[in-house]
């Protein structure tokens, strides 16, 4: 039923379907036109989202969110950290006539009161934003095109926030990406030896132990202040990316974890999702293969929007970031899987060590390929240079 077709009495008995206490919370926020519909929207799993269709054809959808206030324990700092980054995105985007701030750049809706979020009786935090009108998001990478729009919109998202100091945003998830403090959770985890899984996870014990001086060379790197602390992502999967009719990349969405990071991390997890043939957890490890076209797409995206404001240190810590953050997830798996199972949901007693046995074997394919992609890189590299010199 089209939003033309119903009246404000059947908006309100749907909305009020859905749930009494949605319809209260949705009270808060401060809406144009009117509510006709409510329903659950999109595949995440940490966030209860869902689609508020608007009565009024000329006023707009909205998304309104439930964060998960038990992963995300600081919520007032992370929206702050939305506020400000938006609004940063939003100022350097309208001092380009042929941007469009509106569709490039998320739009939280305040409360009432002017607050970022409400919080209900029950201790729930809620948000809302705009609704992106005619975009789409895809889970899997299926050809170097829409490899290369996803390593756009991360580079360009990075590039627009070379310029916003660091130190401004909270840090929503402590030591999210840092190698060492995960190393030190796995050490903990296997002397302790919870669930009695030690013995079985040897092959894998001995993969992290051989790798963890080398995995932590962009944590040393840091340390010794040759890679500048930037605002990140640090969730660069290709489904937070919105493509527009097109397929052309429109916005980056999720900005949960957006915080103080190295460049490297971005790369690196928009690799790890994107050239995998084979899921996250896939049994079978002869299906995890690399797909290096895809690779080449996504590094030609990124680098062309981020080459100029990168330092040679953080374009020489790219390769550094794709093969270390399969490794950090995998290690996360294997830690978790130590542990009990206590964090990740899993869907049978293995899942976890599984998943950690194929990030490895992803670590495995990469660290073959090494060569090629370091290759790879430079010739972007140097074909981005080439081609900003010729513009100027």
């Amino acid at each position: 039923m089209g939003r033309d077709n119903i009246t404000k009495q059947e908006a309100m008995v749907q909305t009020a379907a859905v749930s009494e206490t949605m319809t209260e919370v949705l009270s808060h926020f401060s809406l144009e036109g009117c509510v006709a519909s409510v329903t659950p929207y999109g595949s995440g799993h940490i966030h209860d989202t869902y689609l508020v269709k608007n009565l009024d054809s000329g006023c707009s959808d909205y998304v309104l969110q439930r964060v998960n206030h038990h992963v995300f324990k600081n919520v007032p700092g992370l929206m702050e950290n939305i506020q400000v980054v938006t609004a940063h995105l939003r100022r350097k985007l309208e001092e380009s006539a042929s941007a469009q701030p509106e569709k490039e750049v998320l739009t939280l809706i305040p409360t009432k009161d002017g607050q970022l979020f409400y919080i209900d009786l029950e201790g729930n935090y809620w948000r809302m934003y705009l609704f992106l009108e005619e975009t789409t998001s895809l889970d899997l990478v299926s050809t170097p095109q829409q490899a290369y729009e996803g390593g756009k919109a991360f580079g360009r998202f990075q590039a627009l926030l070379a310029d916003l100091p660091a130190h401004q945003l909270h840090d929503t998830i402590p030591n999210f990406h840092n190698v060492v403090s995960r190393l030190e959770l796995f050490k903990e985890a296997k002397a302790a030896n919870s669930a009695g899984r030690v013995q079985e996870t040897a092959p894998e014990i001995a993969f992290v132990e051989a790798r963890a001086q080398q995995m932590s060379t962009i944590y040393e790197m840091g340390q010794r202040g040759e890679l500048p602390l930037r605002i990140t992502h640090n969730d660069t999967k290709f489904n937070n990316v919105l493509l527009d009719k097109a397929g052309k990349a429109q916005c980056v969405i999720d900005l949960d974890t957006v915080m103080p990071g190295y460049v490297a991390y971005d790369f690196g997890d928009a690799v790890r999702t994107t050239v995998n043939t084979a899921s996250e957890d896939e049994p079978d490890l002869k299906k995890i293969q690399v797909n290096l076209s895809l690779f080449e797409g996504l590094a030609k995206g990124f680098l062309e929007e981020t080459s100029s404001s990168l330092t040679p240190h953080e374009i020489s810590s790219l390769l550094h970031g794709v093969l270390l953050l399969p490794f950090i997830m995998g290690l996360r798996f294997l830690t978790d899987y130590l542990s009990g199972d206590v964090y990740y949901k899993i869907h049978f007693p293995a899942h976890n060590l599984q998943r950690a046995r194929a990030q490895f074997q992803l670590v495995k394919q990469l660290e073959a390929q090494r060569p090629v992609l370091q290759q790879i890189l430079e010739e972007i590299v140097q074909e981005t240079r080439l081609a900003e010199t010729a513009a100027k």
